[in-house]
């Protein structure tokens, strides 16, 4: 059925169309400078990502925004989109490279995801690349033999096993590794390499167009004057630096990595199980189960064995679960019992140790519950 119209409307419906091409010369003009700005930045090895000054232009924009009329929280979605697209087109122009007296960078997994990542990083930087898959092993000491930095970027299952083999590196030569838990792979490096050695943890998927914003995790391990080059080179692609312990970081890992996947997994049994059906589900979903089903939904579109490595490498993940199934079963007494008004009381405990946070979530969340509705299709 064709659409209702009349004269005055398709004449407004063809100015709002100039005004969006008007709108569209506007957005090619800002990224034509932007990509002037990425060409300073790289001359003079800037970070991309300049929190203070983004986030005063927000504020900026934010309140003129309030003085013409128009929502502050919209000028600020269309920038916050917009910055998402500079910072890639920043990255496409090259890095400054750190350390020029580096040697050759030999990434090994390099042909994986996240090592070649971090191979097209480097290469962005000017660095010499090399990348060693289990098929080039027998040349693996003429590939490390002038090597300045080795990064291994292996499943977890056979990290220390790789680490283990390496041949004898250069001295000077920085040792690193990837892995998403750090004491076992920071030892094995520390008990094979005599020189600098380094855990980092990227807390993001390798299909991220931009490491802006982005975290790595920094667990120290021997030699830190002499790999600072590489932080600082890390922060220019535009990633926040964490520095944790080896320890505290896998004990966090446990909660953060290990059991939210676990719980999906679970979650995501139980509705096949179930039969339920998928494309139903979503006709009835709302923002929040949408975005929650797509979390799930993200899981099962990966490699299982990238999950399997991440949740059974973790030496307390069974601990933990059961755990989680204590807690899961005391809930369900409450439902079995009828007990609303325990339910109540444990609702108000857990909201009481949220604390503020709690609504810096509901904050937070409302903007993804907005992009996930705009994203629905009929």
């Amino acid at each position: 059925m064709a659409e209702p119209s009349s004269a005055a409307l398709n004449q407004l419906r063809d100015k709002i169309d100039q005004a969006d091409k008007e709108l569209l010369e506007v957005l090619r003009r800002r990224l034509d400078l932007v990509a002037e700005v990425g060409t300073i930045k790289h001359a003079e090895g800037l970070p991309i990502y300049a929190p203070k000054r983004e986030a005063n232009m927000l504020a900026k924009r934010r309140a003129e925004a309030e003085s013409m009329g128009i929502s502050p929280q919209l000028i600020e979605d269309l920038l916050r989109r917009m910055m998402r697209e500079s910072y890639v087109s920043e990255k496409d122009v090259g890095f400054k490279r750190i350390n020029p007296e580096l040697g050759s960078v030999v990434v090994i997994g390099g042909g994986g995801k996240l090592g070649g990542l971090f191979v097209h990083l480097f290469q962005l930087s000017g660095y010499d690349v090399h990348i060693i898959e289990q098929h080039d092993w027998d040349n693996a000491p003429a590939l490390l033999a002038d090597a300045g930095i080795v990064v291994v970027s292996v499943p977890i299952d056979v990290t220390e096993q790789v680490i283990a083999q390496l041949p004898p590196l250069p001295k000077e030569c920085l040792l690193v590794d990837l892995t998403s838990i750090k004491q076992a792979p920071l030892a094995a490096m520390l008990k094979a390499h005599s020189g600098p050695v380094l855990g980092l943890h990227p807390m993001f998927g390798p299909d991220v167009s931009s490491l802006a914003k982005q975290v790595v995790v920094v667990c120290h391990g021997r030699g830190q004057e002499k790999y600072q080059w590489l932080l600082d080179q890390i922060t220019i692609w535009g990633a926040r630096l964490h520095e944790a312990a080896a320890t505290e970081h896998d004990q966090a890992m446990q909660l953060v990595q290990a059991m939210r996947h676990f719980t999906a997994f679970v979650y995501g049994m139980h509705l096949k199980r179930e039969h339920a059906d998928i494309e139903q589900l979503l006709q009835f979903s709302s923002p929040i189960y949408r975005l929650e089903l797509a979390m799930v939904g993200r899981l099962f579109a990966q490699d299982a064995s990238l999950y399997a490595d991440i949740i059974f490498s973790q030496p307390d993940s069974l601990v933990r679960a059961r755990h989680y199934l204590d807690r899961y079963q005391q809930a369900l007494e409450l439902l079995e019992s009828g007990d609303k008004q325990g339910f109540n009381k444990t609702f108000a405990d857990v909201a009481d140790w949220f604390g503020d946070f709690a609504q810096q979530f509901q904050h937070e969340s409302a903007n993804m519950l907005m992009m996930a509705n705009d994203s629905r299709s009929n």
